[in-house]
């Protein structure tokens, strides 16, 4: 099966729609839809034939309600500023609330189609998620490596883990390995404006002695390497994955293009 625009357009309208609150709206910055991984977490769940329409439904917005409040919370800067002023205190403040306000919408979902196990499911991946994250704040990370495998996990455990509930552990890597790829495109991408990668910006954080250029090369190699097996864990997949395949080689296609592009101009 492969997931229409259609279809995912109707899972985006009640996404929006779940988590619209005027309140916070006017004081903090809308929580931002992953559209990559709203596409690949559709695409898992729309493919699983023991699911019901509402399932597939609940499914889909409860996970990606757990990755907006994740990615809500990552907004508030650890610690606080001398000359902070009220509006800045009370947007952290707010940034705290939403992120808690977005998970208790997804345990209400979950609660409605009493899927035990996939509360269980999302449960561990945060729990994986939140102990990846305390490794980078008490910089628990000895190499460029490390630093690059922990952010893959962070990046990727959420949907790796519903994979794994719905299909086993086929997707894993692709998975893991696609949304990395597509992190240091995008941000590579962006660099071009403001000269700056958000990934080499908190690893410079953790390690004082490295310089933007050498690292950009390492990532312009890792980009690379992460399409080279992006491409050979796509031909592991069983025929019957097909729009799997599909899907995902449309997107490395332009992302190869992307990169081919940028180390030309570069």
């Amino acid at each position: 099966m492969n997931t229409s625009i259609t279809e995912i357009q109707h899972i985006r309208d009640l996404l929006e729609d779940k988590i619209r609150n005027e309140y916070l709206e006017r004081h903090i910055q809308k929580p931002v839809i992953h559209e990559g991984k709203l596409q690949i977490l559709a695409e898992l769940v729309f493919s699983c034939d023991s699911l019901s329409a509402i399932q597939k439904e609940r499914y889909v917005i409860t996970t990606m309600m757990v990755q907006m409040a994740l990615d809500t919370h990552d907004l508030v800067p650890i610690g606080n500023e001398e000359n902070e002023s009220k509006k800045e205190k009370l947007s952290k403040q707010l940034n705290v609330l939403a992120g808690d306000y977005y998970s208790g919408l997804y345990y209400y979902l979950l609660s409605e189609i009493e899927d035990v196990e996939l509360i269980h499911t999302l449960a561990i991946a945060i729990k994986h998620i939140n102990e990846y994250k305390m490794k980078l704040y008490y910089k628990e990370i000895e190499s460029f490596e490390a630093f690059i495998d922990v952010t893959k996990q962070i990046d990727s455990i959420l949907l790796v883990k519903v994979a794994q509930y719905l299909h086993g552990d086929l997707f894993n890597q692709v998975i893991a390995d696609w949304l990395l790829t597509e992190r240091l495109v995008d941000e590579k991408i962006d660099a071009t404006v403001d000269n700056k990668l958000p990934i080499l910006v908190q690893w410079k954080k953790m390690n004082i002695e490295t310089t933007y250029t050498t690292s950009l090369h390492t990532i312009d190699s890792l980009i690379d390497q992460q399409i080279d097996k992006v491409d050979r864990a796509l031909s592991r997949l069983p025929d019957k994955y097909v729009s799997f395949q599909k899907m995902f080689r449309n997107r490395l296609d332009n992302t190869s293009f992307y990169q081919s592009s940028i180390v030309e101009e570069g």
